[in-house]
């Protein structure tokens, strides 16, 4: 049970989903569990662990959701006595105090390409906190991608980005070896209006012969003013190291709303 629950909370965690971890901290009398005990609440609901089961657990789980809402931590006591409780019907005889510990739902960037500046983006991404998703056909390429957190090679961009549940807090880049791939997962990418942030690399000429044959599509150009291309802030790069720098910048400054603005002071 207990190694179950070590895999679950391992799972949740690599997973980028929300959870909370719901603990024991302090008993009183009578009680199903005792100090240590902890159970996972996932985002569906479902549950790993146990803090006593029966309705009182289904209170527990209620109140784990409300917490996901706010992202704030709870102490909170639970009287087991008959007569206090009858909304979840415990009669223990006992108090337990639960302290439930939610965990966000880690920001997603997703990488379509696995070259070298997919690679350094990726890398600086998760160190940024990022969940990183690459996409490419090239499973050595995907393979040599660090911090990444699920590497897709089986399915193409647009289907990935019709998938995935998309956030303000999320990134969209496109990088890849082929203008035509970047091209059509864009096209894809610009009907998701909640993403925070989506951006293409690529020369103006290149970006321009994209947006000209998306136009060509029907695509409108206040849909392609949300797209920032060519992608990075003006920093000078050329390394793809240098260049994964600018991306994560110009992302963190999107998602932030930041000005980017150096922040010298005169002496």
């Amino acid at each position: 049970m207990a190694s179950d629950f070590i895999s679950d909370f391992q799972e949740a965690r690599a997973s980028g989903q929300p959870y909370v971890v719901v603990t024991v901290v302090q008993t009183q009398g009578s009680v199903p569990r005792h100090p240590g005990a902890k159970m996972i609440v996932f985002h569906d609901g479902s549950i790993s662990g146990t803090v006593g089961g029966g309705k009182f657990e289904s209170l527990v789980i209620g109140e784990a959701k409300e917490r996901l809402k706010d992202g704030q931590n709870l102490l909170k006591k639970y009287p087991l006595r008959e007569g206090e409780t009858e909304s979840f019907g415990a009669i223990c005889g006992g108090e337990v105090t639960l302290w439930f510990e939610p965990h966000k739902r880690a920001p997603v960037l997703l990488l379509v390409g696995a070259g070298h500046c997919a690679q350094a983006i990726a890398q600086l991404a998760a160190v940024c906190g990022f969940h990183v998703t690459v996409v490419d056909d090239r499973k050595e390429w995907t393979e040599a991608c660090p911090g990444v957190h699920r590497r897709v090679t089986e399915q193409s961009p647009q289907t990935v980005i019709r998938s995935q549940h998309w956030s303000g807090e999320d990134a969209i880049v496109l990088v890849s070896r082929n203008f035509m791939i970047d091209r059509d997962a864009l096209e894809e990418a610009i009907k998701i209006r909640d993403v925070g942030y989506l951006g293409m690399i690529g020369s103006r000429k290149k970006v321009l012969q994209v947006y000209d044959e998306l136009k060509v599509q029907g695509v409108r150009k206040e849909q392609l003013d949300r797209v920032y291309a060519p992608i990075g802030l003006d920093i000078g790069s050329d390394t793809p190291a240098e260049i994964a720098v600018s991306v994560m910048a110009e992302i963190l400054q999107v998602l932030r709303k930041a000005k980017g603005a150096h922040l010298k002071i005169s002496s």
